[in-house]
């Protein structure tokens, strides 16, 4: 399983319609791909919602990001991410 960072901007439309329902589809549209939601924000700025899922690929990611935007109306800018500790002994393996 890989961790992703799924922002996302809601349109007019999608604004509309926010409910509890349209949110536990999105959590079985990701159940449908063997992920799970780690943990959701509602965000103020610049973008609206922060969704942290593990997935099993990124073809997963990229699946569930535009099935989410089809079906819901809010665009996801979608990407991979990896812990800190990963990364400082990913880091200190190439010096």
């Amino acid at each position: 399983m890989s961790t992703y960072f799924m922002i996302g901007k809601y349109s007019f439309e999608a604004l509309k319609e926010v409910s509890a329902a349209r949110t536990k589809k999105a959590e079985h549209l990701i159940a449908r791909y063997q992920g799970t939601i780690k943990d959701m924000y509602v965000l103020m700025g610049q973008y609206d919602l922060v969704m942290i899922v593990d997935l099993p690929s990124n073809e997963d990611a990229i699946k569930v990001s535009t099935t989410l935007t089809n079906m819901t109306g809010i665009s996801f800018m979608t990407s991979p991410a990896i812990s800190v500790d990963d990364f400082d002994i990913f880091a200190q393996m190439e010096k």
